[in-house]
C-alpha cells in the first residue's frame, strides 16, 4: 500500500514540478505565471495538454518540440522528476503526518525553484524567499504538531524566532564577509532565504542549513578553482547550496512547531 501512496505522491509532485518549470522561467523575467499558457521555448507555439504531461511527454517526443522539432532542454523533465521524487520521499519519511508532507512538499518546491533561479541569474526573488517566511509563519500557527493548549500564537512565535535568527545569522555572515573580503560575500536574497528556512525549521534548522550550505558551496568553489573553471574573484551562487541544506532538514526534522525542536 505504501508503494502505491508513494507513487501517487510522485505523480502529484511531478505535476507540481511542471508548474515549477513555469516559475523558474517566468519569475525572474517578471512575467505572469498564469498567462500565456505554456509555449515552446524555441518557436513559441502553444504546447497542447497532451504534450505537457510531466516527464512522459518529453520522453515520447524525444526531447523535441512537436512543431519545430528543435531540442527542448532535459532540465524540464528533470525538475519534474526531482519534485516527484521529493514528494514521494517526504511521504515515505513522514507518511503518518499528511499535513507536514503537503506543507514540506510546498516548501521543497519553492527551494528547488530558488536553487535553479539563483543558479541561472544570481538572484533569489523576494516572492520565494519572503514567501517562505510568510507561509511558514501562517502554517506554524495552524500546525497540529505543536502542543499549545489552544494558544496558537506559541507556534507562530517559534516560527518567528527561527526567522529572526536565520535573518541575523545571514546578515552577520554577510557583514563579516564584506569586512574581510572588501566585497559582497552574501547577497540579500541569501539572507532572506535563511529567514525563510528559519520560519519553517526553527533556529537550529536555519543554523544547520547555513553549515551544510557553506560546506557544499566550499567544495564546489574549490573544485571550480582546481579545475580552472573559475577564478578566485568570480561569483558563485550560494542559494542552491542553502536550498540543499534546507531540503535535507525537511527529511531530518519535523518542523512547523514540533515541540521537540528548540
Amino acid at each position: 500500500m505504501e508503494i502505491f501512496l508513494a507513487a501517487g505522491a510522485f505523480l502529484y509532485g511531478s505535476i507540481f514540478g511542471s508548474f515549477l518549470n513555469v516559475v523558474i522561467h517566468r519569475l525572474p523575467r517578471e512575467e505572469s505565471l498564469v498567462r500565456p499558457r505554456s509555449r515552446c521555448p524555441r518557436c513559441s507555439k502553444p504546447i497542447a495538454w497532451y504534450d505537457n504531461i510531466p516527464i512522459l511527454s518529453w520522453l515520447a517526443l524525444g526531447g523535441r518540440c512537436r512543431h519545430c522539432r528543435k531540442l527542448i532542454s532535459p532540465r524540464y523533465p528533470l525538475v519534474e522528476a526531482a519534485m516527484g521524487s521529493l514528494a514521494a520521499g517526504l511521504h515515505l519519511r513522514w507518511g503518518s503526518l499528511p499535513f507536514w508532507v503537503a506543507a514540506a512538499a510546498l516548501a521543497c518546491g519553492a527551494l528547488l525553484a530558488v536553487a535553479l533561479i539563483d543558479w541561472d541569474t544570481f538572484i533569489i526573488p523576494d516572492e520565494l524567499s519572503l514567501g517562505l517566511v510568510v507561509v511558514g509563519l501562517l502554517l506554524s500557527a495552524i500546525s497540529p504538531y505543536f502542543e499549545t493548549d489552544g494558544r496558537w500564537w506559541l507556534s507562530a512565535l517559534w516560527s518567528g524566532r527561527g526567522a529572526l535568527v536565520g535573518l541575523a545569522m545571514g546578515w552577520g555572515l554577510a557583514a563579516a564577509g564584506e569586512f574581510v573580503f572588501k566585497k559582497e560575500a552574501l547577497g540579500g536574497g541569501d539572507v532572506k532565504l535563511l529567514a525563510g528556512v528559519g520560519a519553517w525549521t526553527g533556529m537550529l534548522g536555519a543554523f544547520d542549513c547555513l553549515m551544510i550550505g557553506s560546506f557544499l558551496g566550499s567544495i564546489y568553489g574549490v573544485w571550480l578553482l582546481a579545475s580552472g573553471r573559475a577564478k578566485r574573484a568570480d561569483p558563485i551562487p550560494f542559494g542552491p547550496f542553502l536550498a540543499c541544506g534546507a531540503i535535507f532538514n525537511f527529511f531530518r526534522l519535523l518542523p512547523l512547531g514540533w515541540p521537540l525542536i528548540p
